[in-house]
């Protein structure tokens, strides 16, 4: 008799002891969907390119593994798997936004510093990577923002993008080994700040002058037009404001992936002059986006024109 007692009650506290930790499995769940799910309402198109770079990086890795490439990049071994990466580029351009590059003939064999304006999202650096690839068979370096070499599960995606976030010396090392660079320097402050008025925003960042002026190269202006229409960013708020001047990492909210037309414009080249100053330089190279911006985009920017003028193309193309 006394052992069955002891039976049940040890039955009855397994039981209890069961359902909280159920219960609490449940709640973790329920509560991780839920940050999840607030998360993809918040940067839906964040989450759809993250999403992208955890699917090609996961490819990219088995594809390592099974074929036994090598861990430099620049091997002809991995020939295959970029230009898989360049063709899923182009049609995910040409899908969305009718993709287009104009002002090929102003972009140099020869090292360059290109930059470009930071839109509310750069899918358009992206885009423009893999269309000179495809035209010239070199991938250009890319400067980006140090918070994404902290996410787990990318590295792979982003090391044969060859994206960077260098010192100024290895900038300055890549364009003296014969590479181009890419760079927007209102970074992730223009992303959230920017608007469809399309202002610069740069504050005093002048390193891409000092790599250009050190480096002898010329500056390369590029500006994408729509970019704002496809990708816009909201949040613009004065705690908002705050936390990202606290930490330096925080994207605001955005949303979009509205099939606008996008079209990446080359400026002429800014020859190196050894008489202008860095301060000089970057005055210059703002002048010759901004003009890029005047001559071909609408400001304000306006999401029907931009989506007129993809069907528009997608029309022509049918004919």
């Amino acid at each position: 008799m006394i052992v069955e007692n002891i039976y049940c009650t040890l039955g009855n506290e397994f039981t209890i002891w069961s359902t909280y930790i159920l219960e609490g499995c449940a709640g973790f769940i329920v509560y991780s969907l839920t940050l999840i799910v607030i998360l993809i309402i918040l940067y839906y198109p964040l989450m759809f390119g993250l999403f992208l770079m955890f699917l090609y990086n996961a490819i990219l890795s088995v594809w390592k593994r099974i074929g036994n490439l090598p861990d430099d990049i620049n091997s002809k071994k991995w020939d295959k798997p970029k230009r898989f990466l360049t063709l899923a580029a182009k049609w995910h351009g040409k899908i969305l936004h009718s993709y287009e590059v104009s002002g090929v003939e102003n972009l140099p064999k020869e090292p360059a510093i290109i930059v470009y304006y930071h839109g509310a999202f750069p899918m358009d650096n992206y885009f423009f990577v893999h269309k000179i690839y495809r035209l010239t068979g070199k991938f250009l370096y890319s400067v980006i923002d140090h918070t994404l070499f902290n996410v787990p599960g990318i590295n792979l995606f982003l090391t044969l993008h060859y994206t960077y976030h260098p010192t100024r010396e290895r900038c300055i090392n890549l364009l003296k080994e014969g590479h181009q660079l890419t760079v927007a320097p209102g970074g992730l402050r223009e992303q959230n700040y920017g608007s469809n008025h399309y202002k610069l925003i740069w504050g005093k960042r002048r390193g891409f002058a000092h790599i250009a002026i050190n480096a002898k190269v010329p500056i390369i202006p590029v500006f994408t037009q729509n970019i704002r229409e496809g990708y816009i960013t909201y949040g613009n708020i004065r705690p908002m404001r705050w936390l990202y001047e606290q930490n330096r990492w925080l994207a605001f909210p955005l949303y979009g992936m509205f099939p606008v037309k996008l079209i990446t414009h080359i400026g002429k080249p800014i020859p190196y002059d050894p008489d202008v100053t860095a301060e000089k330089l970057a005055e210059k190279t703002q002048r010759a986006i901004e003009a890029l911006q005047n001559k071909h985009q609408k400001i304000p920017g306006s999401i029907l024109h931009a989506l007129k003028q993809c069907f528009e193309t997608r029309n022509k193309e049918k004919q």
